[in-house]
């Protein structure tokens, strides 16, 4: 939290942040990040507890209950007759905001095999704040699954309420996802650019190891932004075959089309964000364009051919 209040007072601004849940599971992280007026999408663990609907707040007692002899009752509080806090994964079950909604299909990159597509339930939800628990102001709460692997199940939830406007499930869904391109950084980074390949004795060392690092990465990237736009788009020869190397830092095509309105299905019941190459009204596969090694293997004599020539 020291490290956002710092970058906030350098004058960095955030649209939005994300985070895993070890993060998304402190209050007191998801308070303080809201006392600073800064938008969050940050995955939450399945046991973490709210309300679908704001439930009746009172703020002082009545007078039946202060003619009452015991214990005071702390105010405010939540009333007894209002619904009590539910776990999210079963609200994901039981709650009929959740399962009178249709899944929602939405391509969220491209893997080594294909399309990845999750389908996702979105609704209102109040969780608890402060020390007391009781509800704030609405938020999101987003249920997505692998379409793959049904098991495969992530709870996200956001401080920003879908309006269809500014605010979209799509662009939630781009920020909540949006861990892997920064994780495949450092996957990079260290595999291919040697960023853990340091025996230093002092800090300062490594941060200029890091700053080396990261510098050729950015080398990296633009030039092999100069090579696709020279050709066309055309495969890039290189030791690996797959979307993992085609896309070795490549991570706007996401941010594009959530962002891009020419690329979103204009049917709002099954909004998809899809790739440049698709058009808008095609059906998204997760077996579609899968690279099989033999197809790997003829690009790969292709661009022999082409480098012997």
């Amino acid at each position: 939290m020291e490290q956002i209040r710092r970058a906030l007072g350098n004058g960095i601004r955030f649209s939005a942040l994300t985070f895993d849940e070890f993060y998304g599971r402190d209050r007191d992280f998801l308070d303080g990040l809201e006392s600073l007026g800064q938008n969050y999408v940050g995955e939450i663990p399945s046991d973490f507890s709210g309300w679908t609907h704001m439930p009746n707040i009172l703020q002082k007692a009545t007078p039946s209950e202060k003619r009452k002899r015991g214990r005071k009752r702390i105010f405010p509080r939540v009333s007894r007759q209002s619904s009590r806090t539910c776990e999210v994964r079963n609200l994901a079950i039981y709650s009929p905001n959740f399962y009178k909604q249709k899944w929602q299909k939405f391509k969220i990159k491209d893997g080594e095999k294909g399309p990845v597509v999750w389908e996702v339930k979105a609704i209102e939800f109040y969780r608890k704040h402060g020390k007391n628990g009781l509800p704030g102001r609405a938020h999101t709460l987003i249920i997505a699954r692998n379409v793959l692997d049904k098991n495969e199940v992530k709870y996200f939830l956001s401080n920003m309420v879908i309006d269809n406007k500014q605010i979209t499930l799509q662009w939630l869904l781009w920020v909540a996802f949006s861990r892997w391109p920064i994780e495949r950084c450092f996957e990079i980074g260290k595999s291919e650019l040697g960023m853990d390949h340091f025996e230093m004795r002092n800090w300062q060392g490594i941060h200029r190891h890091f700053y080396i690092t990261q510098l050729s990465m950015l080398f990296c990237t633009e030039l092999q932004q100069q090579f696709r736009e020279k050709n066309s788009g055309q495969f890039l020869p290189g030791g690996r075959t797959g979307a993992a190397s085609r896309g070795l830092f490549d991570y706007g095509s996401i941010y594009d089309a959530a962002y891009t309105s020419t690329l979103l299905s204009t049917n709002f019941g099954n909004n998809n964000l899809l790739s440049s190459s698709q058009s808008a009204c095609q059906k998204i596969s997760s077996q579609e364009n899968v690279e099989t090694p033999e197809k790997a293997r003829n690009k790969c004599q292709k661009i022999k051919e082409l480098c012997a020539v």
